[in-house]
C-alpha cells in the first residue's frame, strides 16, 4: 500500500480470546487518515477490546494491527512507545492521576515525552485547557471535578501531545445530554481543525451520528457492517438497523 493511501489504523484478520470466550473473530477494518469511525455493538461484543488492541494494551491471538506501516503487536518497548506518542487514548473513566492537579496531569507527559521548554509546556497546557473549557480549573485535583469536567480533563490530557490518532472509549458515558453534546462538539472541532483520526466506542448513537464518518458494527465478535450511518439504516441485518437508529 502506498504512503498516500495508507490507512491510519488497520486490523487485518484479528482474533482475540480470553480463556474459552472468543471476543473478536477474524476482524478486518481500515480507518483512513483524518476519518472518524464509531464502533457500535451490544455490550460484550468486543468494542473496547478492539480499542485496546489498537494501542497494544492487549495483543491479538492472530492477525495484524497496523498503525501506519508498523505492526504494533510486533514492536519492542521502545518502538511501541514511539508509536504511542502519535496516539491519544480517552479512557471511559478519564483515568487521571488522583494525586496530581489538572495542570500537572497534563504537564507529566509533556515533561516525559517531549523536549519542550518549561515556557512551551505552560503555553501548551493553557491552550489545551482553554480548548476544553477548563482554563480556570488547572489548579484543581481530580476529586474536585464533576463527571463532565473529568471527561473534558481526560480529553485534554489525550490531546496535549497533539496526537495524529485519538482512541476514545464511551465519551458520553455517565454524562447528561447537554454535557455529552459539549464533548461531541470538542471532538468535532478536533477532527475538522486538526484532521485527527478518531476511533470511538460508544452507545450514544445520536452523538455518533454527529461525529462519525462511518460506523463499524460488531456482533458476537464479528464485524457485521461498515459504512456511512445513513446507508446502514437499510442494512439487511435487523441488529445493525436497531443499533444505528436514533432512539
Amino acid at each position: 500500500m502506498s504512503d498516500e493511501k495508507q490507512a491510519a489504523i488497520a486490523l487485518d484478520h484479528v482474533s482475540k480470546s480470553f480463556g474459552t470466550k472468543q471476543v473478536l473473530r477474524d476482524v478486518s477494518l481500515e480507518i483512513e487518515r483524518g476519518e472518524a469511525v464509531c464502533i457500535l455493538g451490544r455490550s460484550g461484543t468486543g468494542k473496547s477490546v478492539a480499542l485496546k488492541l489498537m494501542i497494544s494494551l492487549l495483543k491479538p491471538d492472530s492477525g495484524y494491527i497496523w498503525v501506519g506501516d508498523e505492526d504494533i503487536a510486533q514492536l519492542n518497548a521502545e518502538g511501541l512507545s514511539r508509536v504511542r506518542r502519535r496516539m491519544g487514548f480517552l479512557f471511559q473513566s478519564a483515568a487521571l492521576f488522583d494525586s496530581l492537579t489538572l495542570h500537572d496531569n497534563l504537564a507529566l507527559p509533556l515533561h516525559r515525552l517531549t523536549d519542550k521548554s518549561r515556557p512551551e509546556i505552560e503555553e501548551t497546557i493553557e491552550r489545551v485547557l482553554g480548548e476544553v473549557g477548563l482554563a480556570a480549573d488547572k489548579g484543581k485535583m481530580p476529586v474536585e471535578l464533576s463527571g463532565g469536567m473529568k471527561k473534558r480533563a481526560g480529553l485534554a490530557r489525550a490531546l496535549v501531545l497533539a496526537p495524529e490518532i485519538l482512541l476514545i472509549d464511551e465519551p458520553s458515558s455517565g454524562l447528561d445530554a447537554i454535557t455529552a453534546e459539549e464533548i461531541d462538539d470538542l471532538l468535532l472541532r478536533q477532527k475538522s481543525q486538526q484532521k485527527t483520526t478518531m476511533v470511538i466506542v460508544t452507545h450514544d448513537v445520536r452523538g455518533a451520528r454527529r461525529v462519525a464518518d462511518r460506523f463499524a458494527v460488531l456482533d458476537q465478535g464479528s464485524l457485521i457492517a461498515l459504512g456511512k450511518p445513513a446507508d446502514l439504516e437499510h442494512h439487511e441485518s435487523e441488529i445493525v438497523r436497531k443499533l444505528v437508529a436514533e432512539h
